[in-house]
C-alpha cells in the first residue's frame, strides 16, 4: 500500500490495517485519526511515539495474536504471513536449537505468564535463543518494558513493509 493509499482510506479500513501491525485499539485509532501524513517517515514515527509506552493490559491483549517463537502459523491472515516472514530466520532443521527454543519457551510461560516475544526479523535462531535465555533471568518487573518495547519495534517494522 501506498502512502497515499492509507492517507485516504476509510477509517476503517485503515484501523485493520493497523491492528495487523499491532493490535492495540487506542495505537490504531492515534495512527488512523492523525492522518494525513507528509511523508512515510512521518507515520513511523507517530507510530513509535504511539506505542511508547504501551500499557500493561495493552500487551497482553496485543500478545495474544503472536505465536510462540518456532512454531509459525498457518493461515492466510495478514498477521500469520508476517509472523511466518518475521520467523524466518528460525531454523526449524536445527533439532537442537528447536528443542531448547521449546523449552525456553514453556520455562518463560511459566515463570511470566505469556508467550515469549522479541523481533525475530533479522535475527537467527542462535540469537533468539540466546535473548530468551538473559530474559529468563530477569523478573516481571524487569520483563514488562522489554517485552512492551519488542512489540513496539514488531509493530514499526510490520508497518513500514505494510507501506514499502
Amino acid at each position: 500500500m501506498t502512502l497515499d493509499a492509507f492517507n485516504g482510506a476509510d477509517r476503517d479500513d485503515a484501523l485493520e490495517l493497523l491492528r495487523s501491525c499491532l493490535d492495540v485499539d487506542r495505537w490504531c485509532a492515534e495512527l488512523a485519526d492523525g492522518r494525513p501524513y507528509a511523508s512515510v517517515d512521518d507515520l513511523l514515527a507517530r507510530a513509535e511515539t504511539a506505542a511508547s509506552p504501551l500499557t500493561p493490559a495493552e500487551v497482553d491483549g496485543a500478545l495474544a495474536h503472536h505465536p510462540r517463537i518456532g512454531e509459525r502459523p498457518a493461515g492466510p491472515g495478514a498477521q500469520a504471513a508476517m509472523s511466518r516472514a518475521e520467523q524466518a530466520g528460525v531454523d526449524p532443521t536445527d533439532a537442537a536449537v528447536a528443542a531448547a527454543l521449546a523449552e525456553g519457551n514453556r520455562a518463560y510461560e511459566e515463570k511470566f505468564g505469556r508467550v515469549f516475544l522479541i523481533r525475530a526479523a533479522g535475527r537467527s535462531s542462535r540469537e533468539i535463543l540466546d535473548a530468551l535465555t538473559m530474559r529468563l533471568g530477569h523478573t516481571p518487573d524487569q520483563e514488562a518494558p522489554v517485552v512492551a518495547d519488542q512489540l513496539r519495534q514488531i509493530a514499526v517494522l510490520r508497518l513500514k513493509g505494510l507501506l514499502a
